[in-house]
């Protein structure tokens, strides 16, 4: 199977493309940057709408085809409102929400031939917002809303699958000032377990569909 992975450079996403090549598949990485391994990889902004789907394009004609997508890359612009500046707060919508649009609406032709999977990654903070994340939040309660569409509109066409994972012990939180940490008491994941949780929804039979996955540790904060 060719599965096209968004910020797999890094994070969450390079777990999922270590978790797919153990499986036999083929991980497709889109970053904007190269990863630190040999993987099929294009480099692209998810900010910007072309070349996200130029991206898509070029790494379904090199590998034949897809047969599953998941949107794993992701940023954050921590603070009040008030104190972002719009062009930081804008660019989080336009990465998180729209970047994941974009890679899935280039991606649908393909994933239609192949009855494919797409799974999106959200954030327990697309469920319960948080004061100082207003950017982060409504970035990924948009895509819990594009992605319970999209399971509607694309059913008997291509699986979907909403990914709703807790903290993890990332490069995302490096960086930031103290207060903007998750504490010692989050018990962050390791990403590699969250990895897991993608590849057991891309192994579901077509026709057979894990819509909604919450993974989280057991300590997390923003979870219920």
């Amino acid at each position: 199977m060719n599965i096209l992975i968004t910020g797999g450079a890094s994070g969450l996403g390079l777990a999922t493309a270590e978790a797919v090549e153990k499986e036999g598949w083929r991980a497709l990485v889109v970053d904007k940057r190269p990863p630190g391994q040999p993987f099929e990889h294009v480099t692209a902004d998810l900010a910007d709408r072309g070349e996200a789907e130029r991206a898509v394009r070029e790494l379904a004609e090199r590998a034949g085809g897809l047969d599953g997508v998941v949107t794993a890359a992701g940023i954050d612009a921590c603070g009040r409102l008030e104190d972002v500046a719009a062009d930081d707060w804008e660019r989080v919508i336009r990465v998180n929400l729209l970047g994941t649009a974009s890679i899935v609406r280039a991606a649908l032709p393909y994933l239609k031939h192949t009855r494919g999977k797409i799974i999106t990654c959200a954030s327990t903070l697309g469920l319960r917002p948080l004061s100082d994340a207003s950017a982060y939040s409504a970035s990924k309660f948009g895509v819990v809303g594009l992605t319970r569409a999209l399971a509607v509109e694309l059913r008997g066409e291509v699986g979907v699958t909403l990914l709703v994972p807790g903290g993890m012990r990332t490069a995302f939180f490096d960086g930031r000032p103290d207060q903007y940490k998750p504490g010692p008491e989050a018990g962050l994941n390791d990403p590699a377990d969250v990895a897991q949780t993608v590849v057991f929804a891309l192994r579901q039979p077509v026709g057979c569909e894990v819509r909604e996955l919450v993974v989280c540790p057991s300590t997390e904060t923003s979870w219920p």
